[in-house]
């Protein structure tokens, strides 16, 4: 009776205690991002731009620092953005900027988005590898991707394709990419796309689908074409200018109208291991693994 007795107190103690821990908001029991990789891994989730060098930056890293852990996503730069804003990545990766409202959010949350830049990215126009189109302008893109565009048909640009089929198969990435969001302020000036575009999750994605659609055309990063069977078009600027194409050189030199930044994001200043990681990111040997991937660096190396 007696031992009964003392483990019912003993269990009631114990109730008692874990109902007066406190958790900090957000975290739901985790480690707190505010952490930063000290003593687990760190975080890293957003663009699918970025997916192929975050992932293969971690990599590297670990073979610099063995161990360091790092856990990289993917979701599109909207999805790292959340997590910056809900506090449940220690880094966001992304292709766009931060909005005003998405700022104001993050800091509602109680968590301030420090932006960083680690690479560039030009994002290329796709067609099918027998498409012979020797090249297309920003306008030409506004018309076939934007609402009202009066561009449906090769036929349009005067390009016959080779075994037939006339009508352009658009194919674009879903609403949450910062890709799509850049490439509908930068190409269709902030309109709204043409209904029945094929929308792809990853950057990748996009590239397949033109390599296995004759009459499409898409849009993605650069380093998506390298070792692709597709073709990558040149893009001229406005009328009367010459065609670009898209290249390290060409978005480095500032020739190539259609490129952006690569950013990372974290919650107030990095601190640990986040600081360091992030520091080796824009250091010579993390430019490196950026260019062998086909992404443009932050300078000449």
């Amino acid at each position: 009776m007696k031992i009964t007795t003392l483990l019912a107190s003993a269990a009631l103690l114990v109730a008692i205690t874990a109902c007066g821990k406190k958790e900090t908001p957000g975290t739901t029991g985790t480690t707190p991002p505010a952490e930063q990789g000290k003593g687990r891994a760190l975080q890293i989730k957003g663009s699918d731009t970025m997916l192929e060098v975050a992932q293969a930056w971690a990599e590297t890293y670990r073979t610099v620092k063995p161990g360091v852990k790092i856990s990289v996503g993917g979701g599109g730069s909207g999805g790292g953005i959340a997590g910056i804003i809900n506090g449940t990545v220690d880094i966001a990766t992304s292709s766009r900027k931060f909005t005003a409202e998405e700022t104001a959010e993050a800091k509602k949350h109680g968590h301030d988005p420090v932006e960083f830049h680690v690479g560039y990215d030009g994002i290329a126009i796709f067609v099918h590898k027998d498409n012979p189109i020797q090249s297309i302008s920003l306008e030409q893109l506004a018309q076939i991707y934007g609402d009202g565009g009066s561009i449906s048909k090769w036929s349009d640009l005067g390009v016959t394709l080779p075994g037939g089929g006339d009508k352009i198969v658009m194919v674009s990435r879903q609403n949450n990419s910062g890709t799509y969001e850049y490439f509908k302020e930068a190409v269709l000036h902030k309109q709204n796309f043409k209904m029945g575009t094929l929308d792809q999750n990853g950057s990748k994605d996009v590239v397949d689908q033109v390599s296995k659609t004759k009459a499409s055309i898409g849009y993605s990063g650069l380093s998506y074409g390298k070792g692709a069977d597709v073709k990558m078009v040149p893009v001229i600027a406005k009328a009367g200018t010459a065609p670009v194409p898209p290249s390290i050189a060409t978005v480095l030199d500032k020739t190539y109208p259609i490129s952006r930044p690569l950013l990372m994001y974290t919650s107030g200043q990095p601190q640990d291991e986040a600081k360091a990681y992030l520091e080796w990111i824009v250091s010579d040997a993390g430019q490196h693994v950026l260019l062998e991937l086909g992404y443009p660096p932050l300078r000449t190396l």
